[in-house]
């Protein structure tokens, strides 16, 4: 996940990511990455470093002291915890005082919400979601990393138990996992997503905090077979009760109440829906460049 952050001089910016991974075409690897891999977020870093210019900083956020502790932590570490650290991260960072721009990729993208929603100080700029899950998952793709037998022991167990409490405790996937069928389980259960969708109560804050926000850019890669359903990189999901038939975000509730301020931000110019032909996470250094850095860094 990337975060940018904007300082009259120097201008800076600040990088996370916490799930997903890009490789040299930015082709997603399912699950588990570490922010400083040179092959991902590190590449990621070096481009936005060379076309932002000298007076540019970016930060690539850290959550764990080594590259296998924060692939662990992707998997088993609270989301809630992570969303912590990473606020008292970016409070103490001076260079972004004065706010910053936020990229996330996949699942960061989602946690980087729960930043700007939780934590508006310093404040956040620009939000751009590549590929973010923000009405959760429903099906547990196929795992493309050496962490691969982690993916089967997520999929039996999020089939069976999603919402116990020592599964939302302990698995992240588990805490963005929205159960369509039974949405009651999901919305009492959920440690963490139906919290910053306002699902359970309405925090006034999230929605105020978000509100803030010059734009928030939602991209979603148009074949996407890792995010179920791909749709919610675009804030939609499926229907409650049926897992088939999926609702456009302004036909939801979530929206026509505008309940975290999503129906403000469009009627405003401030919400953006890209997309992009591919899987998950496959984009050009050319898209990247021309769509997000050139459009809303510069």
């Amino acid at each position: 996940m990337l975060i940018e952050s904007m300082q009259v001089h120097p201008q800076s910016y600040c990088g996370m990511e916490w799930f997903g991974q890009a490789t040299r075409k930015y082709s997603g690897i399912l699950l588990g990455d570490s922010c400083c891999n040179p092959l991902s977020l590190g590449r990621i870093v070096k481009v936005l470093q060379k076309n932002l210019g000298p007076d540019s900083y970016v930060k690539s956020l850290k959550i764990g002291k080594s590259f296998e502790q924060e692939i662990k932590n992707s998997f088993f570490m609270n989301i809630n915890l992570q969303v912590n650290d990473v606020c008292q991260q970016i409070s103490k960072d001076l260079m972004l005082t004065n706010g910053y721009n936020a990229i996330g990729f996949s699942q960061g993208a989602q946690f980087l919400r729960a930043v700007a929603q939780r934590c508006p100080n310093p404040p956040m700029l620009n939000l751009i979601s590549i590929g973010g899950q923000h009405q959760g998952v429903f099906g547990m793709p196929r795992c493309l990393y050496f962490s691969h037998k982690w993916c089967e022991y997520m999929r039996l167990v999020l089939n069976k138990e999603a919402y116990s409490k020592w599964v939302q405790d302990t698995l992240v996937q588990a805490e963005y996992w929205h159960d369509p069928i039974k949405e009651s389980d999901y919305i009492k259960g959920s440690n963490f997503l139906a919290d910053i969708n306002n699902e359970r109560v309405i925090n006034t804050n999230y929605r105020e905090n978000l509100l803030k926000l010059k734009n928030f850019i939602m991209v979603m890669f148009t074949n996407d077979t890792i995010v179920i359903p791909k749709e919610s990189e675009w804030f939609a999901f499926y229907s409650p009760g049926q897992d088939k038939e999926i609702m456009p975000l302004e036909h939801s509730v979530l929206y026509l109440t505008d309940r975290l301020g999503l129906k403000v931000l469009e009627e405003s110019g401030r919400l953006h829906f890209l997309s992009v032909p591919g899987n998950h996470l496959q984009f050009s250094e050319e898209w990247f460049l021309n769509e997000i850095v050139n459009k809303y860094l510069k």
